[in-house]
């Protein structure tokens, strides 16, 4: 399996409606390590790490997100996998 590392910029109404929460619910359900948090522009950011099927599938997932969110665009830069993340977490606003 290819592994890879994915950085997400998500933009829509995704702050105040759980996106977080579902963002590391569904990293701990696919195996995923990496972080999310929110940035003060009103965009969530994410990075994913693991197998590439495995990181299509959570991008995927992230344009439903949450009932109550609404996901307008998500820019996916591919950068070069590390494994420096040891679990995912939420990290405090930037």
């Amino acid at each position: 399996m290819e592994k890879v590392k994915a950085h997400l910029h998500i933009d829509g109404r995704v702050q105040g409606v759980f996106y977080r929460g579902f963002v590391q619910e569904l990293a701990g359900r696919l195996g995923l390590r990496g972080w999310v948090r929110n940035l003060r522009d009103g965009r969530v950011e994410a990075v994913f790490e693991g197998d590439k099927e495995v990181v299509d599938n959570a991008i995927r997932q992230c344009y439903v997100g949450p009932p109550a969110s609404r996901v307008k665009d998500i820019e996916v830069q591919w950068e070069t996998y590390t494994d420096a993340e040891k679990d995912f977490s939420v990290r405090h606003t930037l």
